[in-house]
């Protein structure tokens, strides 16, 4: 009967392991899948001047789904608000043709669509389109192939250090440590980071203490995140966190193609969970000065206050246990001590 009671628990307990790591596998699909077969442009935002018949026509023509249409009444006004990241691009209608105005440092593949939809304006007015890429990537990668590749470094970089400094400061007498140690790394992996990318693989060409600060506080929304999610519910949270960055904020961050080719509701996600606020700033920063990346900093820092908020619950917990453990041992041993003066006696 025991031994039945036993195997029937090991059945399930095998059944759970097996549902859930097919619901994580479920999961996973979908993150990565649904996100790219709805790919495209969706509410991107593009100016537009030229003669008021002729924007207004076009806006008419362009407003919906896929783009959010803003009239300028001059070209230098769309430069101005690509350059601080406000507009993906533009259009502007003049006498010597179109003028079309990308970002492609912002995003790629908006670059791609608004070129193509100069040159169908163009035609329309059998007239040429112009092509100014304001914000490029830089010389020496011109496809933005190291910022895109910087992803899974900073997920991973919160990753390894609430595992490994677990090992090595295990308990809750290693927990200010291994707080003190995922910042700490932070700052050293962040500034590490950034100096690869400007100065080793040539990705960015910004500020370098502006990127180096946004690989920082990158760096430490996710390694505190994990770390506070370890701390307050165990292996558990670890493996939730990690599953949130890794499931959900490296497909949804926007990286590769700007966060406005994702749908809606999927951006939105993955611009509020740490690697795509992270992706954000680090886009704006290296080529923006920072110019629309005060959200993305301000959803890295509430992430940084929710991880080292749940560090010192968790620690603030385990010190009100261990005085309690402490004094039934120290009476234990005052009692065993009492019994031996009157076995003596």
């Amino acid at each position: 009967m025991i031994r039945s009671s036993a195997s029937l628990g090991t059945g399930r307990k095998l059944a759970l392991v097996v549902l859930g790591l097919a619901a994580l596998i479920t999961a996973m699909l979908c993150a990565f899948a649904l996100p790219s077969l709805h790919s495209g442009p969706h509410q991107v935002p593009v100016g537009v001047t030229g003669p008021a018949p002729a924007t207004e026509a076009l806006r008419k023509n362009l407003d919906g789904p896929n783009w959010n249409v803003r009239l300028y009444e001059t070209s230098a006004g769309i430069e101005s608000a690509v350059k601080d990241g406000d507009l993906a691009g533009g259009l502007a209608i003049t006498a010597r043709g179109v003028e079309v105005y990308t970002a492609t440092a912002g995003g790629p593949s908006a670059t791609s669509a608004l070129t193509a939809l100069g040159d169908r304006v163009a035609a329309q007015y059998e007239t040429k389109a112009t092509l100014h890429d304001l914000v490029p990537f830089t010389e020496d990668d011109p496809r933005g192939a190291g910022l895109t590749a910087a992803l899974m470094p900073m997920i991973f970089g919160g990753i390894f250090p609430a595992l490994i400094l677990s090992s090595v400061f295990p308990g809750h007498g290693g927990l200010r440590i291994r707080l003190a140690g995922a910042l700490l790394f932070s700052v050293v992996a962040g500034t590490a980071l950034a100096a690869v990318l400007q100065f080793g693989t040539h990705s960015v060409d910004g500020a370098f203490g502006l990127t180096a600060l946004g690989g920082i506080l990158g760096m430490a929304a996710m390694s505190t995140l994990l770390l506070g999610l370890q701390a307050r519910l165990g292996v558990a949270g670890f493996a939730f966190g990690g599953a949130l960055m890794m499931l959900l904020g490296n497909p949804l961050s926007g990286l590769a193609t700007g966060p406005h080719w994702l749908p809606d509701g999927w951006a939105t996600v993955g611009q509020l969970l740490p690697p795509g606020a992270s992706g954000s700033l680090l886009r704006a920063n290296g080529f923006f000065d920072g110019a629309g990346g005060g959200s993305a900093a301000l959803v890295l820092m509430v992430w940084v206050v929710i991880g080292v908020g749940l560090a010192l619950n968790a620690d603030r917990r385990g010190g009100r246990t261990t005085p309690a453990g402490s004094t039934v041992v120290a009476r234990s041993g005052r009692a065993d001590a009492a019994r031996a003066e009157l076995g003596a006696a």
